[in-house]
């Protein structure tokens, strides 16, 4: 409009950004008003089934590139942002991805038709979906914000279950700790993308649980993002 005011404006095209305006005054966030968001190179389509991406969760595909392995396993995949981008880059590797939402699991399905990857999309909590498969990455972005963190307003828009991680947020840290483990093979890494200040309790989880040669990875910002643990 301010490059071309002699341009008259559709109606059309008027009502819809009033409307757009109006759900981002409420607080909606701008991927689900546009129906998508930008990862690891990818236009991926989001809606409030899923997660939106973020620019931090990149470093858990960074790890994963690095370790070049022929098997992956992303669980709890959302929008499919990490198995994707990871089949994007080793399209040879072997990708599977769980869900415990249909709903998430059709955007990731969405998301990966459009990009003609071949990722094995499955339905089920946690790593139930893989009984008696091993391999040679885990990677997850499980919820992990403490249930009552102020910060929850901020994202009452995205999927509770994907957000909240319990009492102290690390109920599915939890979880893989007790369970991935039996699906690595041996010198098999598992990567968990965690909250600020919660590295010591997730090394703690994972060493528990057996791993070894733990370590964790900062974010752009310099705050400890991503944790694992090699079987």
């Amino acid at each position: 409009m301010l490059a071309h005011p002699e341009r008259e404006l559709d109606s059309r095209v008027e009502a819809s950004f009033l409307e757009m305006s109006a759900r981002r005054a409420a607080g909606e966030p701008v991927a689900y008003i546009l129906g998508h968001k930008e990862f690891y190179g990818l236009e991926l389509a989001v809606n409030p089934a899923v997660l939106i991406p973020r620019p931090e969760t990149e470093l858990l595909v960074d790890l994963a590139l690095d370790r070049n392995p022929a098997s992956v396993l992303d669980v709890g995949t959302g929008s499919g942002a990490i198995a994707l981008a990871i089949k994007r880059h080793r399209p040879k590797t072997r990708v599977v991805a769980t869900d415990a939402s249909a709903a998430a699991l059709e955007v990731a399905r969405r998301n990966a038709t459009r990009f003609s990857l071949d990722v094995d999309l499955r339905h089920g909590r946690w790593l139930e979906p893989v009984a008696g498969e091993r391999f040679e990455a885990i990677i997850s972005n499980p919820p992990y914000v403490v249930a009552g963190d102020p910060h929850l307003a901020d994202l009452q828009y995205e999927p509770h279950v994907a957000v909240v991680g319990g009492a102290d947020g690390l109920d599915g840290f939890r979880v893989l700790a007790r369970e991935a483990p039996a699906h690595l093979l041996p010198g098999g890494w598992l990567l968990v993308e965690h909250g600020a200040g919660q590295h010591d309790a997730v090394r703690t989880l994972l060493e528990a649980a057996g791993l070894e040669t733990t370590a964790s990875w900062p974010d752009l910002a310099g705050i400890p993002r991503v944790s694992g643990g090699k079987l």
